[in-house]
């Protein structure tokens, strides 16, 4: 049997002090660790940033004013944009394209300038965006937490509403109320709630029926998603026993339940907000969007592609910030879905 001596015993000791302590890390910052070194996800980040706070800063960062017109300037465009499309051909050229290189991407059919509204335009697309999953989320938690933690006939019940809600178009939903409400708001009482919400919406610049038709369509997802998630986590050991305790069902649900669905419905809808941005898009591409002059990316492309074979830069640059921050969502919800996903803790 081996013997340590008194000075190999104070080595051991010495050692063990110098030694530093093994920190565990949480799942919060073991999830950001994962999702910083995600660099599809961190380039998404960058550009959602990007566009929030163009969004904020449009008034100070945009050359003009969106809805600055023009009549001398109509359709200039500066002069690098004819050496990208080459059969743009100046007028000094023997072309039709007229040069004017103070508008940076150019402007459109009344001279307003095409960088400006871009940049203003951002507004639109990041106000969908925070808007539709808000809306999504707080609907879809409540009717899934309530089927899935009640269960039994009120579960039938609610899932039976979503799935005659998932029957119905999103599309075809918010074309039917723009189409009553703003193509008839002349034939509206003033003073009846219709006429109001018909005031309401273009106070709001054409928003609002974008977002009631977002959110009565864009929430089942959601709510199934939920339901399925308390489903599982309700028969979960400390579930079970918190309710045997006594502890009330609101602070099982707050404490207990949410805790552990929050997550996959952050991930969700995350990946969801360029749907929502492609709705808005799409309703101002055939006119039912936001209301003029207000920029939207939708309707400038719709402007572009009427004059697309000799101004494509109208419709191409638009389109292009459009694709690039759809993308940026995509690319972050994928990071945000690898980063919480409980497998992959501990996992390099």
């Amino acid at each position: 049997m081996t013997t340590l001596s008194a000075q190999d015993l104070k080595g051991i000791a010495q050692n063990q002090q110098q030694s530093k302590p093994i920190r565990s890390r949480s799942l919060t910052s073991d999830a950001f660790r994962r999702l910083s070194r995600n660099r599809a996800a961190v380039i998404g980040a960058v550009i959602v940033t990007v566009n929030i706070l163009v969004a904020l800063l449009a008034p100070v960062v945009a050359p003009k004013a969106f809805d600055d017109a023009s009549l001398t300037s109509t359709n200039a465009t500066p002069t690098w944009v004819t050496q990208v499309f080459p059969g743009m051909k100046p007028r000094e050229e023997g072309g039709y394209v007229k040069i004017n290189n103070s508008y940076l991407l150019g402007a459109d059919k009344l001279g307003r300038d095409l960088l400006s509204r871009i940049l203003y335009g951002a507004r639109i697309s990041i106000t969908v965006a925070i808007v539709g999953p808000l809306v999504s989320v707080v609907i879809g938690l409540i009717v899934g937490l309530v089927a899935g933690y009640q269960g039994g006939r009120i579960d039938n019940l609610l899932m039976r509403f979503v799935d005659i809600m998932f029957a119905f178009p999103t599309y075809l939903l918010i074309i039917l109320l723009m189409s009553f409400f703003r193509l008839g708001a002349s034939q509206f009482e003033p003073g009846s709630l219709v006429y109001a919400v018909s005031q309401m919406d273009a106070a709001m610049g054409g928003l609002l029926f974008i977002f009631i038709g977002i959110g009565l369509t864009a929430w089942m997802g959601a709510a199934r998603l939920v339901r399925g998630q308390v489903l599982s986590v309700r028969e979960n050991e400390y579930v079970v026993a918190a309710y045997a305790l006594g502890v009330p069902t609101a602070r099982i649900i707050l404490r207990h339940v949410l805790p552990n669905i929050i997550g996959p419905l952050i991930v969700t809808e995350t990946l969801n907000i360029p749907s929502y941005i492609a709705y808005e898009a799409f309703l101002s591409f055939i006119g039912l969007g936001v209301n003029p002059p207000t920029p939207s990316w939708g309707g400038m492309i719709a402007d572009g592609a009427l004059v697309i074979q000799n101004y494509p830069n109208q419709a191409l640059f638009p389109a292009l910030v459009l694709f690039l921050l759809m993308f940026a969502f995509n690319f972050l919800g994928d990071g945000l879905r690898d980063a919480l996903d409980p497998t992959l803790r501990g996992r390099e």
